[in-house]
């Protein structure tokens, strides 16, 4: 939970330090976009052989080296000089934060049997989602009152107690078998992987008709479909052993569960991205204050993760009812959300953030659970890996299919009458720059324009993430099984299997498919 935090927190304080760092690096918008692009690049490409390298060496131990290196990251970060030196310091912790986000979950196949994972994914869960107010909140009361590199120091702390607990309580594990390192395969799914998700990015910043950003996502798609041809060559040869072995798609609820535990992510990215530029944009909110405003959201998203936990257990992973209705939970509360006025009160946007919240916490515990509960502790580590190499491809895509509507919806509404070519120009980039023209020129007309455009885009935005939690409630009564496979019996406290994995965690539970 601690490592997952120390990503979670290093994600979010990075958007609100952007103006500070680009005043003190002096770095340039493209600068500034590729801090946040090189960072998520980094992180796909790293998503699966991070999750091989544990397998085959040891979860602790990679888990361990990546708390190592994104400290040392966090730290480099903070006492940049230059844009050179951050872009670096970016990448290691691209890289060490895909060893904590893979291994994380990977442990918890490990560490706990069949019919506690639900629960231990629904805290994970938990600790991601507070990530979510904690570094706009910290981050915009450090950058106000103190020195811009502590906003990546904060880190520090918690990655030391994230070491001592790793190194004191965590016992070692790996698989029985040694995977190989498939070269082949670890290269074809990095580049796939960084091509879709440049490919997304470039999309999202230059619109849908770029053609480079269409080549680069045709090549990814191209490239990972080469890497699935090679895993299933490899699958098929004696004593072959792929990077991913394709036997874990034959369990539907591994397979629909990896597939529909991104679904509340694009559809949640709705509120991520629209709602801290209507507080700051529209209402004039500080970033410290945006955090604050979404409280609600986070609450909702806690109060649905844990109790989903709870129910899933209790019910013995029935969680195809659970699922469709948590998503039908999220849709209700986005669609309350795309009624949203310039002038809606704080308490309407604080009530429908939380219905949705609840939701999501619901539908991502319950998908993440039917995916994880099938694993075997042999392949914990890949298995977790595809998980999330799916959910990060997962947000570059909702940003700039939802950025995309958010800027047609803001600029068909958008009245520029009267303005000089610079002044529209600047105006049409973004909200900020439409309210900071009309402060400029003294416009009160215009300002009333820039705030209404802007929450028509919003609202558009999230009626299409609307449709996305509808597609994850049809998806999930269709294709999700209505009941996983009963857990079989694990090791007693104490016990050794065999293979040094003695003491709380259970034997490899049996895969069901």
């Amino acid at each position: 939970m601690l490592a997952v935090l120390a990503v979670g927190v290093d994600g979010t304080v990075l958007s609100v330090a952007l103006p500070t760092l680009s005043k003190a690096l002096r770095a340039s918008e493209p600068d500034l976009q590729w801090f946040s692009s090189g960072y998520f690049l980094v992180l796909a490409a790293a998503m699966l052989p991070a999750g091989l390298l544990g397998d085959r060496y040891g979860r602790k131990k990679v888990l361990v080296i990546s708390l190592a290196l994104f400290g040392a990251g966090s730290v480099a970060c903070a006492y940049s000089t230059s844009v050179a030196e951050f872009m670096g310091a970016r990448v290691l912790v691209g890289l060490a934060g895909a060893g904590l986000i893979v291994m994380a979950f990977s442990v918890v196949t490990v560490m706990f049997a069949k019919k506690e994972r639900p629960k231990a994914v629904g805290m994970m869960a938990g600790a991601t989602f507070l990530a979510f107010p904690i570094g706009p909140i910290l981050g915009g009361w450090l950058l106000t009152n103190y020195w811009w590199g502590w906003v990546f120091l904060i880190n520090v702390p918690v990655i030391a107690l994230g070491l001592a607990a790793v190194v004191a309580l965590m016992p070692e594990s790996r698989a029985a078998q040694r995977p190989s390192l498939d070269v082949v395969g670890v290269a074809a799914s990095a580049a796939g992987l960084v091509a879709v998700t440049y490919g997304l990015i470039k999309a999202g910043q230059d619109g849908w008709g770029n053609l480079g950003a269409l080549a680069l996502m045709a090549a990814g798609l191209v490239l990972l479909l080469g890497f699935f041809a090679w895993e299933r060559r490899l699958t098929r040869q004696p004593g072959g052993q792929p990077l991913i072995d394709l036997s874990l798609f034959a369990s539907p609820s591994f397979t629909w569960g990896v597939v529909l535990a991104v679904v509340p992510i694009l559809a949640i990215l709705g509120i991520l991205f629209t709602m801290p530029q209507y507080f700051q944009g529209v209402l004039g909110t500080s970033a410290m204050g945006s955090g604050l405003r979404l409280l609600p959201l986070v609450a909702g998203l806690m109060i649905g993760a844990l109790p989903a936990a709870r129910a899933v257990q209790v019910v013995g992973a029935k969680v195809a009812a659970a699922a469709a209705a948590a998503f039908v939970l999220l849709a209700a509360g986005l669609f309350l959300g795309s009624l949203t006025s310039v002038g809606s009160s704080s308490l309407f946007v604080a009530m429908w953030m939380v219905v949705a919240g609840i939701g999501t916490g619901i539908a991502m515990t319950t998908a993440m659970s039917a995916a994880l509960v099938e694993l075997t502790e042999e392949k914990s580590g890949v298995g977790a890996a595809v998980l999330q190499a799916v959910n990060k491809t997962g947000g570059p895509f909702g940003i700039a299919v939802l950025g995309s509507v958010l800027s047609a919806g803001y600029l068909s509404h958008l009245d520029l009458s009267g303005l000089s070519a610079t002044a529209a120009a600047a105006a049409r980039q973004s909200v900020f720059g439409g309210v900071a023209v009309a402060y400029k020129i003294h416009s009160a007309s215009l300002l009333k324009s820039v705030d209404a455009a802007f929450v028509h885009g919003m609202d558009q935005a999230l009626l299409v993430s609307t449709g996305i939690a509808v597609a994850g409630a049809v998806l999930t009564a269709v294709f999700l099984p209505k009941v996983n496979a009963p857990a079989k019996e694990g090791l007693k406290p104490g016990t050794d299997d065999g293979r040094g994995l003695a003491g709380p965690q259970p034997a490899p539970i049996g895969h069901a498919a």
